[in-house]
């Protein structure tokens, strides 16, 4: 016996934007993003189409967060990185 049909089209779930946010960025945030992208499709087949958004927003909101966070870090690492082996550089000149 199949699923009754549910009329409407589902909304993004975002699953895979998370994993790659988890991977990539942020794990903490990208989890967040994961649990709450699988429970999209699930609301959604359960007929639960108003969850189902809110699930679809709540998963948006997280891997959004966790991307930006994590260009955030990426972006001062570089920077640190930087700052440092110019520091680095500009000290061991004047040790000669």
């Amino acid at each position: 016996m199949s699923a009754p049909l549910i009329p409407g089209v589902p909304p993004k779930n975002w699953l895979t934007e998370s994993i790659l946010v988890t991977i990539f960025c942020c794990l903490p945030f990208g989890i967040v993003g994961i649990v709450n992208a699988a429970n999209v499709n699930a609301k959604f087949a359960a007929g639960d189409l108003a969850g189902a958004e809110k699930a679809s927003q709540e998963a948006g909101k997280w891997t959004k967060l966790g991307f930006w966070i994590g260009m955030a870090g990426i972006l001062l690492y570089a920077v640190a990185v930087f700052v440092f082996g110019l520091a680095a550089a500009w000290g061991g000149s004047r040790m000669n």
